[in-house]
Protein backbone atom coordinates (compact mmCIF):
# COMPACT_ATOMS: atom_id res chain seq x y z
CA UNK A 1 0.00 0.00 0.00
CA UNK A 2 2.99 2.67 0.92
CA UNK A 3 4.09 1.27 -2.05
CA UNK A 4 1.62 1.97 -4.09
CA UNK A 5 1.40 5.49 -2.68
CA UNK A 6 4.64 6.44 -3.15
CA UNK A 7 4.81 4.82 -6.96
CA UNK A 8 1.62 7.42 -7.34
CA UNK A 9 3.25 10.92 -5.95
CA UNK A 10 6.67 10.02 -7.48
CA UNK A 11 6.39 12.39 -10.50
CA UNK A 12 5.66 15.24 -8.27
CA UNK A 13 7.88 14.86 -5.34
CA UNK A 14 10.87 16.74 -7.79
CA UNK A 15 10.73 20.27 -7.35
CA UNK A 16 12.17 20.80 -11.31
CA UNK A 17 9.67 18.51 -13.01
CA UNK A 18 6.61 20.17 -10.98
CA UNK A 19 8.21 23.19 -12.21
CA UNK A 20 8.62 21.76 -15.84
CA UNK A 21 5.29 20.96 -15.80
CA UNK A 22 3.73 24.24 -15.08
CA UNK A 23 5.83 25.66 -17.72
CA UNK A 24 3.61 23.01 -19.75
CA UNK A 25 0.48 24.71 -19.07
CA UNK A 26 1.15 27.91 -18.80
CA UNK A 27 1.97 27.62 -22.42
CA UNK A 28 -0.90 25.45 -22.98
CA UNK A 29 -3.61 28.01 -22.27
CA UNK A 30 -4.72 29.86 -25.31
CA UNK A 31 -5.01 33.41 -23.87
CA UNK A 32 -2.14 35.21 -22.90
CA UNK A 33 -1.23 34.53 -19.35
CA UNK A 34 1.99 35.71 -17.46
CA UNK A 35 2.44 34.76 -13.65
CA UNK A 36 3.92 36.97 -10.94
CA UNK A 37 5.58 36.58 -7.61
CA UNK A 38 4.00 38.60 -4.80
CA UNK A 39 6.25 41.23 -5.80
CA UNK A 40 4.30 41.79 -8.65
CA UNK A 41 7.47 40.42 -10.90
CA UNK A 42 7.05 37.86 -14.21
CA UNK A 43 8.08 34.29 -13.47
CA UNK A 44 6.68 32.72 -16.31
CA UNK A 45 4.77 33.80 -19.18
CA UNK A 46 2.89 31.93 -21.99
CA UNK A 47 3.83 31.49 -25.40
CA UNK A 48 0.42 33.37 -26.22
CA UNK A 49 1.42 36.29 -24.04
CA UNK A 50 4.93 36.73 -26.17
CA UNK A 51 3.07 35.98 -29.63
CA UNK A 52 -0.17 38.39 -28.95
CA UNK A 53 2.64 41.41 -27.72
CA UNK A 54 4.96 40.24 -29.68
CA UNK A 55 7.37 40.63 -26.98
CA UNK A 56 10.35 38.02 -26.24
CA UNK A 57 11.36 36.19 -23.43
CA UNK A 58 14.27 38.58 -22.34
CA UNK A 59 11.91 41.50 -22.30
CA UNK A 60 9.61 40.12 -19.99
CA UNK A 61 11.22 37.61 -17.78
CA UNK A 62 12.25 38.64 -14.40
CA UNK A 63 10.76 42.15 -15.11
CA UNK A 64 8.17 44.27 -12.75
CA UNK A 65 4.40 44.17 -14.56
CA UNK A 66 4.78 47.95 -14.95
CA UNK A 67 7.96 47.89 -16.61
CA UNK A 68 7.28 45.32 -19.60
CA UNK A 69 6.38 46.84 -22.71
CA UNK A 70 7.32 49.98 -22.37
CA UNK A 71 5.50 50.63 -18.93
CA UNK A 72 2.10 50.16 -20.74
CA UNK A 73 1.12 48.04 -17.99
CA UNK A 74 2.15 50.69 -15.44
CA UNK A 75 -1.58 51.64 -14.60
CA UNK A 76 -2.62 52.77 -10.92
CA UNK A 77 -5.98 51.04 -11.25
CA UNK A 78 -4.04 47.53 -12.06
CA UNK A 79 -1.85 48.68 -9.38
CA UNK A 80 -4.32 49.17 -6.74
CA UNK A 81 -6.02 45.56 -7.95
CA UNK A 82 -2.99 43.80 -7.32
CA UNK A 83 -2.46 45.11 -4.20
CA UNK A 84 -6.17 44.43 -3.19
CA UNK A 85 -5.52 40.53 -4.15
CA UNK A 86 -2.10 40.48 -2.42
CA UNK A 87 -4.09 41.85 0.79
CA UNK A 88 -7.37 39.61 0.73
CA UNK A 89 -6.83 37.16 -2.16
CA UNK A 90 -10.07 37.93 -3.96
CA UNK A 91 -9.70 37.24 -7.35
CA UNK A 92 -9.89 39.65 -10.67
CA UNK A 93 -12.75 39.60 -12.61
CA UNK A 94 -12.97 41.36 -16.25
CA UNK A 95 -11.14 44.65 -15.57
CA UNK A 96 -10.78 45.80 -18.70
CA UNK A 97 -7.66 48.06 -20.40
CA UNK A 98 -7.89 50.20 -23.16
CA UNK A 99 -4.37 51.25 -24.24
CA UNK A 100 -2.08 51.17 -27.56
CA UNK A 101 0.58 49.20 -27.69
CA UNK A 102 4.28 49.85 -29.62
CA UNK A 103 4.04 46.89 -31.51
CA UNK A 104 0.29 45.77 -31.78
CA UNK A 105 -1.76 49.31 -31.60
CA UNK A 106 -5.07 49.99 -29.84
CA UNK A 107 -5.90 47.03 -28.16
CA UNK A 108 -9.02 46.47 -25.40
CA UNK A 109 -8.39 43.59 -22.54
CA UNK A 110 -9.96 42.14 -20.04
CA UNK A 111 -7.41 40.95 -17.09
CA UNK A 112 -8.66 37.92 -15.25
CA UNK A 113 -6.25 37.64 -11.91
CA UNK A 114 -6.33 35.04 -9.18
CA UNK A 115 -3.84 34.59 -6.19
CA UNK A 116 -2.27 31.15 -5.84
CA UNK A 117 -1.15 29.40 -2.30
CA UNK A 118 1.11 26.60 -1.88
CA UNK A 119 1.13 23.91 0.60
CA UNK A 120 4.57 24.29 1.85
CA UNK A 121 6.47 27.76 1.84
CA UNK A 122 5.04 31.22 2.40
CA UNK A 123 5.55 32.34 -0.83
CA UNK A 124 2.45 33.20 -2.88
CA UNK A 125 2.11 34.05 -6.72
CA UNK A 126 -0.73 35.73 -9.18
CA UNK A 127 -1.68 34.16 -12.40
CA UNK A 128 -2.63 36.80 -14.65
CA UNK A 129 -4.76 35.80 -18.09
CA UNK A 130 -5.58 38.68 -21.02
CA UNK A 131 -8.78 38.32 -22.81
CA UNK A 132 -8.42 40.45 -26.12
CA UNK A 133 -11.80 41.59 -27.14
CA UNK A 134 -11.22 44.37 -29.35
CA UNK A 135 -13.16 43.11 -31.83
CA UNK A 136 -16.15 42.24 -29.90
CA UNK A 137 -16.30 46.10 -28.70
CA UNK A 138 -15.74 47.15 -32.26
CA UNK A 139 -18.95 44.98 -33.18
CA UNK A 140 -20.68 46.13 -29.59
CA UNK A 141 -20.28 49.47 -30.69
CA UNK A 142 -21.39 49.34 -34.51
CA UNK A 143 -24.17 47.43 -33.13
CA UNK A 144 -25.17 50.30 -30.54
CA UNK A 145 -24.39 53.10 -33.35
CA UNK A 146 -26.44 51.14 -35.74
CA UNK A 147 -29.57 51.15 -33.23
CA UNK A 148 -29.36 54.43 -32.53
CA UNK A 149 -29.70 55.40 -36.46
CA UNK A 150 -32.95 53.07 -36.16
CA UNK A 151 -34.22 54.74 -33.46
CA UNK A 152 -33.17 58.38 -35.09
CA UNK A 153 -35.13 57.01 -38.73
CA UNK A 154 -37.78 55.11 -36.60
CA UNK A 155 -38.31 58.93 -34.81
CA UNK A 156 -38.66 60.96 -38.01
CA UNK A 157 -41.21 58.12 -39.80
CA UNK A 158 -42.96 58.33 -36.57
CA UNK A 159 -43.08 62.70 -36.53
CA UNK A 160 -43.73 62.28 -40.90
CA UNK A 161 -46.10 59.59 -40.76
CA UNK A 162 -48.15 61.95 -37.75
CA UNK A 163 -48.13 65.12 -40.14
CA UNK A 164 -49.66 62.54 -42.81
CA UNK A 165 -52.28 61.91 -40.36
CA UNK A 166 -52.98 65.14 -39.68
CA UNK A 167 -53.06 66.64 -42.99
CA UNK A 168 -55.45 63.63 -44.13
CA UNK A 169 -57.88 64.49 -41.66
CA UNK A 170 -58.25 68.03 -42.14
CA UNK A 171 -58.75 67.28 -45.67
CA UNK A 172 -61.56 64.83 -45.04
CA UNK A 173 -63.13 67.48 -42.71
CA UNK A 174 -62.92 70.17 -44.70
CA UNK A 175 -64.42 67.94 -47.81
CA UNK A 176 -67.15 67.52 -45.39
CA UNK A 177 -67.77 70.53 -45.16
CA UNK A 178 -68.32 71.27 -48.65
CA UNK A 179 -70.23 68.09 -49.87
CA UNK A 180 -74.13 68.74 -50.31
CA UNK A 181 -75.01 65.34 -49.58
CA UNK A 182 -75.51 64.77 -45.91
CA UNK A 183 -75.47 61.04 -46.28
CA UNK A 184 -71.59 62.01 -47.71
CA UNK A 185 -71.03 64.79 -45.32
CA UNK A 186 -71.47 62.11 -42.25
CA UNK A 187 -69.50 59.42 -44.10
CA UNK A 188 -66.44 61.67 -44.71
CA UNK A 189 -66.72 63.09 -41.07
CA UNK A 190 -66.49 59.18 -39.84
CA UNK A 191 -63.81 58.72 -42.01
CA UNK A 192 -62.61 61.81 -40.37
CA UNK A 193 -63.30 60.56 -36.48
CA UNK A 194 -61.07 57.37 -37.87
CA UNK A 195 -58.03 58.78 -39.00
CA UNK A 196 -57.98 60.56 -35.77
CA UNK A 197 -57.94 57.46 -34.20
CA UNK A 198 -54.83 55.97 -35.98
CA UNK A 199 -53.29 58.88 -35.28
CA UNK A 200 -53.87 59.06 -31.32
CA UNK A 201 -52.61 54.98 -31.43
CA UNK A 202 -49.52 56.22 -33.57
CA UNK A 203 -48.83 59.13 -31.12
CA UNK A 204 -49.33 57.39 -27.82
CA UNK A 205 -47.10 54.10 -28.99
CA UNK A 206 -43.30 54.11 -27.74
CA UNK A 207 -40.96 54.25 -30.84
CA UNK A 208 -39.36 50.52 -30.54
CA UNK A 209 -39.53 47.45 -32.28
CA UNK A 210 -42.06 44.85 -33.35
CA UNK A 211 -41.73 42.77 -30.13
CA UNK A 212 -41.39 45.40 -27.47
CA UNK A 213 -43.33 45.51 -24.57
CA UNK A 214 -45.75 48.47 -24.21
CA UNK A 215 -47.07 49.26 -20.58
CA UNK A 216 -50.83 49.09 -20.94
CA UNK A 217 -51.85 50.71 -18.02
CA UNK A 218 -50.25 54.06 -19.08
CA UNK A 219 -50.79 53.30 -22.63
CA UNK A 220 -54.30 53.33 -22.58
CA UNK A 221 -54.54 55.98 -19.78
CA UNK A 222 -52.64 58.35 -22.24
CA UNK A 223 -55.17 57.30 -25.22
CA UNK A 224 -58.13 57.46 -24.06
CA UNK A 225 -56.97 61.13 -22.66
CA UNK A 226 -56.66 62.20 -26.28
CA UNK A 227 -59.76 60.31 -27.68
CA UNK A 228 -61.51 62.62 -24.46
CA UNK A 229 -60.40 65.56 -26.10
CA UNK A 230 -60.75 64.67 -29.76
CA UNK A 231 -64.02 63.19 -29.41
CA UNK A 232 -65.80 64.12 -26.37
CA UNK A 233 -64.49 67.72 -25.34
CA UNK A 234 -66.64 69.70 -22.88
CA UNK A 235 -69.56 69.85 -25.60
CA UNK A 236 -71.24 66.10 -23.69
CA UNK A 237 -70.75 65.33 -20.16
CA UNK A 238 -69.61 61.96 -20.77
CA UNK A 239 -67.00 60.55 -18.90
CA UNK A 240 -64.00 58.07 -20.27
CA UNK A 241 -62.02 56.48 -17.99
CA UNK A 242 -59.58 53.28 -17.63
CA UNK A 243 -59.27 50.60 -15.27
CA UNK A 244 -55.83 48.67 -16.30
CA UNK A 245 -53.34 46.22 -14.20
CA UNK A 246 -49.86 46.63 -14.80
CA UNK A 247 -49.33 44.43 -17.42
CA UNK A 248 -47.16 44.69 -20.54
CA UNK A 249 -48.22 43.38 -23.90
CA UNK A 250 -45.67 43.64 -27.09
CA UNK A 251 -45.92 47.00 -29.53
CA UNK A 252 -47.33 45.23 -32.63
CA UNK A 253 -50.44 43.48 -30.46
CA UNK A 254 -50.74 47.02 -28.52
CA UNK A 255 -51.71 48.80 -32.25
CA UNK A 256 -54.44 46.63 -32.74
CA UNK A 257 -55.49 46.71 -29.13
CA UNK A 258 -55.27 50.36 -29.17
CA UNK A 259 -57.32 50.61 -32.56
CA UNK A 260 -60.59 48.49 -30.75
CA UNK A 261 -60.09 50.82 -28.27
CA UNK A 262 -61.06 53.88 -30.10
CA UNK A 263 -63.36 51.80 -32.57
CA UNK A 264 -65.57 50.53 -29.47
CA UNK A 265 -65.23 54.34 -27.63
CA UNK A 266 -66.38 55.52 -31.18
CA UNK A 267 -69.20 53.38 -31.41
CA UNK A 268 -70.38 54.09 -27.61
CA UNK A 269 -70.32 57.86 -28.14
CA UNK A 270 -72.29 57.29 -31.25
CA UNK A 271 -74.69 54.92 -30.14
CA UNK A 272 -75.11 54.32 -26.50
CA UNK A 273 -75.91 58.27 -25.53
CA UNK A 274 -78.72 59.93 -27.62
CA UNK A 275 -79.51 62.16 -25.19
CA UNK A 276 -77.55 63.71 -22.63
CA UNK A 277 -77.18 61.78 -18.93
CA UNK A 278 -74.75 63.58 -16.42
CA UNK A 279 -73.93 59.84 -15.18
CA UNK A 280 -73.00 58.88 -18.79
CA UNK A 281 -69.60 56.58 -18.93
CA UNK A 282 -67.53 54.62 -20.85
CA UNK A 283 -64.51 52.22 -19.12
CA UNK A 284 -61.70 50.33 -20.81
CA UNK A 285 -61.12 47.53 -18.73
CA UNK A 286 -57.73 45.42 -19.34
CA UNK A 287 -56.39 42.81 -17.39
CA UNK A 288 -53.82 40.23 -17.87
CA UNK A 289 -52.98 36.82 -16.83
CA UNK A 290 -50.04 35.98 -18.96
CA UNK A 291 -50.09 34.51 -21.23
CA UNK A 292 -53.93 35.67 -21.59
CA UNK A 293 -55.81 38.96 -21.48
CA UNK A 294 -58.47 40.59 -21.84
CA UNK A 295 -59.57 44.15 -23.14
CA UNK A 296 -63.78 45.22 -22.22
CA UNK A 297 -65.02 48.90 -23.26
CA UNK A 298 -68.23 49.10 -21.69
CA UNK A 299 -70.71 51.78 -21.23
CA UNK A 300 -73.99 52.30 -19.36
CA UNK A 301 -75.96 53.57 -22.07
CA UNK A 302 -79.29 52.70 -23.80
CA UNK A 303 -77.84 49.29 -25.26
CA UNK A 304 -79.27 47.46 -28.08
CA UNK A 305 -83.19 46.78 -27.75
CA UNK A 306 -83.62 44.43 -30.61
CA UNK A 307 -80.81 41.69 -31.49
CA UNK A 308 -79.28 41.93 -34.62
CA UNK A 309 -80.71 40.37 -37.54
CA UNK A 310 -79.01 36.57 -38.46
CA UNK A 311 -76.47 36.82 -40.82
CA UNK A 312 -76.19 40.95 -40.33
CA UNK A 313 -72.22 41.74 -40.31
CA UNK A 314 -72.74 44.99 -38.59
CA UNK A 315 -71.38 47.93 -39.45
CA UNK A 316 -67.87 49.00 -40.32
CA UNK A 317 -66.84 49.67 -37.10
CA UNK A 318 -67.79 45.96 -36.00
CA UNK A 319 -65.99 44.30 -38.58
CA UNK A 320 -62.87 46.63 -38.02
CA UNK A 321 -63.37 45.10 -34.20
CA UNK A 322 -63.60 41.59 -35.34
CA UNK A 323 -60.86 41.86 -37.94
CA UNK A 324 -58.24 43.13 -35.36
CA UNK A 325 -59.34 40.53 -32.93
CA UNK A 326 -58.85 37.70 -35.33
CA UNK A 327 -54.98 39.38 -35.88
CA UNK A 328 -55.07 38.98 -31.89
CA UNK A 329 -56.17 35.29 -31.97
CA UNK A 330 -58.76 36.85 -29.86
CA UNK A 331 -62.43 36.36 -29.36
CA UNK A 332 -65.07 38.87 -29.49
CA UNK A 333 -67.94 38.86 -26.93
CA UNK A 334 -70.72 41.48 -27.24
CA UNK A 335 -73.33 41.78 -24.28
CA UNK A 336 -76.27 44.68 -24.21
CA UNK A 337 -78.68 45.05 -22.49
CA UNK A 338 -80.78 47.59 -20.58
CA UNK A 339 -77.87 48.16 -18.50
CA UNK A 340 -75.50 49.55 -21.40
CA UNK A 341 -73.42 47.26 -23.65
CA UNK A 342 -70.19 45.52 -23.14
CA UNK A 343 -67.79 44.26 -26.03
CA UNK A 344 -64.86 42.30 -24.54
CA UNK A 345 -62.12 40.91 -26.63
CA UNK A 346 -60.59 37.69 -24.77
CA UNK A 347 -56.46 36.32 -25.86
CA UNK A 348 -56.41 33.06 -23.94
CA UNK A 349 -55.45 29.44 -24.95
CA UNK A 350 -58.25 27.20 -26.14
CA UNK A 351 -58.60 25.12 -22.95
CA UNK A 352 -59.43 28.25 -21.06
CA UNK A 353 -61.65 30.13 -23.32
CA UNK A 354 -65.29 29.74 -21.71
CA UNK A 355 -68.28 31.74 -22.58
CA UNK A 356 -68.62 34.71 -20.54
CA UNK A 357 -71.38 36.15 -18.40
CA UNK A 358 -73.05 39.27 -19.27
CA UNK A 359 -70.73 42.12 -18.15
CA UNK A 360 -71.99 44.14 -15.15
CA UNK A 361 -71.29 47.36 -15.12
CA UNK A 362 -70.91 48.09 -11.68
CA UNK A 363 -67.41 49.30 -12.70
CA UNK A 364 -68.42 51.88 -14.51
CA UNK A 365 -68.15 55.44 -12.88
Amino acid sequence: MLASAQSKDAPFVDVHDGITLAHAIVDTVRDPLIVLDQDSRVIAASRSFYKTFRLVREDVRGLLLYEIDGGRWNIPELRTLLETIGKNSEPIEGYEVDREFPAIGHRIMLLNARKVFYEKGKHTTVLLAFEDVTSRRDVERQVHDLLREKDMLLEEMQHRVANSLQIIASILLIKARTVQSEETRLQLQDAHQRVLSVAAVQRHLQVGGRNEPIEMAGYLTKLCQTLAESMIGDSRPIALTVDADSGKIISHQAVSIGLIVTESVMNALKHAFPTERADAAIVVHFKTARPNWTLTISDNGIGKTAPAPVGSKGGLGTSLIQALAKQLDARVDNVSGAGGTAVSITHAVPSELAPLQPAEHTAVR
